[in-house]
């Protein structure tokens, strides 16, 4: 089993793991009423999706 010789240091450390980061998720606008949406995702205001209203919700 392989051991190592030398304690990693704290920035060799942080510099392996500086592409380990997660990106924030893509937000997009819905076109109907403006909200915040997911990609390829129904309106959860609205309940919209693409020109349709899949999700039933109040009207305004």
């Amino acid at each position: 089993m392989a051991v190592p010789k030398h304690k990693t240091s704290k920035s060799k450390r942080d510099k392996r793991r500086t592409h380990k980061k997660t990106d924030a998720p893509a937000v997009g606008t819905c076109p109907e009423c403006g909200e915040a949406k997911l990609p390829h995702h129904a309106c959860p205001e609205c309940g919209d999706y693409k020109g349709k209203n899949v999700i039933a919700g109040e009207e305004d």
